[in-house]
């Protein structure tokens, strides 16, 4: 007990230090790093991302308990959840608020009745997916698909539902929609399991080129 008495006096800048910053970390702020490419073309293998832990809810530190809820989720929204179904930490965007009815069909979205715009963008990939603006309620943004409407491929994740999302849950979903294990292969997220909430890119390593920084995308906002 003594020596360890000893070694915190002698270390205790660096010790309070290091909890605070581990405190921090866990409750207020935070990088996730993105192994995948589910979110492309939004977000790319490598981007790492700065999470806003803050942004829906005050948390006992390195747990999920709220103290205090402070917001809810939004359509749009990019969010970081700790993902029971997958067993890992996932990052996908809000499609569906609780009580929304979602359908899609030949990668075309529905919300409420609602059937969501798209318009080109002239971007094309070899494998013969497109790049489109979907024009989400209100929130533009850039998803990548096999085929909208009958044009291109169409996949076997490119249609479900009606179905109706249910209370303190969400239905989320990959900006990459071909190509991203979200609700409709992990099902509802609960509200629970959301940790934060990114909204850019802090830093970027580029996996096919030796690691190397990607510059362009540093602070890049989603």
């Amino acid at each position: 007990m003594r020596k360890l008495l000893k070694l915190f006096k002698q270390n205790r800048s660096l010790i309070i230090f290091v909890s605070l910053m581990l405190v921090f970390r866990s409750a207020v702020a935070d990088w996730n790093s993105v192994p995948t490419g589910s979110m492309k073309p939004t977000i790319v293998e490598g981007d790492r991302l700065l999470v806003n832990k803050m942004a829906y809810d005050l948390r006992v530190p390195f747990t999920h308990i709220s103290i205090a809820q402070l917001a809810d989720p939004q359509r749009g929204d990019i969010v970081i959840f700790d993902s029971k179904a997958s067993d890992k930490k996932l990052v996908k965007r809000v499609i569906g608020l609780p009580s929304d009815s979602i359908s899609m069909r030949d990668n075309v979205l529905s919300i409420n009745g609602e059937t969501i715009a798209y318009s080109a963008t002239g971007v094309a990939s070899a494998d013969g997916s497109e790049t489109r603006t979907e024009h989400l309620l209100g929130i533009n943004h850039q998803v990548k698909v096999a085929g909208i409407a009958g044009q291109g491929m169409i996949t076997r994740q490119s249609s479900f539902g009606p179905i109706t999302v249910p209370e303190d849950h969400y239905l989320v979903l990959g900006d990459n929609r071909d190509h991203s294990s979200d609700s409709r292969m992990i099902g509802f997220v609960p509200r629970s399991e959301i940790v934060g909430r990114s909204n850019s890119v802090v830093f970027s390593a580029n996996y096919d080129n030796y690691y190397l920084p990607r510059q362009e995308r540093f602070f890049h906002s989603l």
